[in-house]
């Protein structure tokens, strides 16, 4: 097992280096968090992330990290000056894009929230709205996800908010 997943490291690395013609210098996490993104299950993927050092240091950078600073590519549909809106990778509904912080501050998940957190927290709820807006999704409506931790699936520790919609979805979901 260990041979099969150092594998599949070596393979993703490299494919994101040629993919994105990066350096050697993309952080351990991210290569985690590039590994994860191949994997089967959102559970798979909240395993392996849960391990990394975002998940145990809040100040880790993080894949999201190198997306707010233009180091990897993103279909950017929103940008302000505390949050950025892009476009799922792997979407669950016809339209899913995801609102981070910028500057997460130690907000690697949501638990990690303190007092000093909520006007950012506010913020990007906001931003989620707006953007839910400005893709069409007010009047069918939509769903925002915030994945806290292994048993709640988190595999990025960057905190971070799915909105879904697009299409009629599911109850209860997972």
């Amino acid at each position: 097992k260990f041979l099969i997943t150092s594998l599949l490291f070596y393979i993703n690395h490299k494919l994101l280096v040629n993919s994105y013609k990066f350096t050697s210098n993309i952080s351990l996490s991210s290569l985690y968090t590039i590994k994860s993104l191949s994997m089967s299950s959102e559970v798979d993927k909240a395993e392996i992330a849960a391990s990394t050092d975002p998940a145990i240091n809040p100040n880790a950078l993080t894949f999201f990290d190198k997306i707010v600073s233009k180091e990897i590519p993103a279909n950017i549909i929103y940008e302000d000056d505390l949050s950025l809106a892009f476009r799922d990778i792997n979407p669950q509904g016809p339209v899913h894009f995801l609102v981070i912080p910028k500057n997460k501050n130690g907000l690697n998940r949501l638990s990690s929230a303190t007092e000093d957190h909520k006007p950012l927290l506010g913020h990007l709820l906001y931003t989620a709205q707006l953007v839910a807006r400005q893709e069409g999704l007010v009047e069918g409506g939509y769903r925002l996800v915030i994945n806290d931790g292994k048993n709640g699936a988190q595999s990025v520790y960057h905190l971070h908010i799915h909105v879904i919609g697009g299409r009629q979805l599911n109850w209860p979901p997972g």
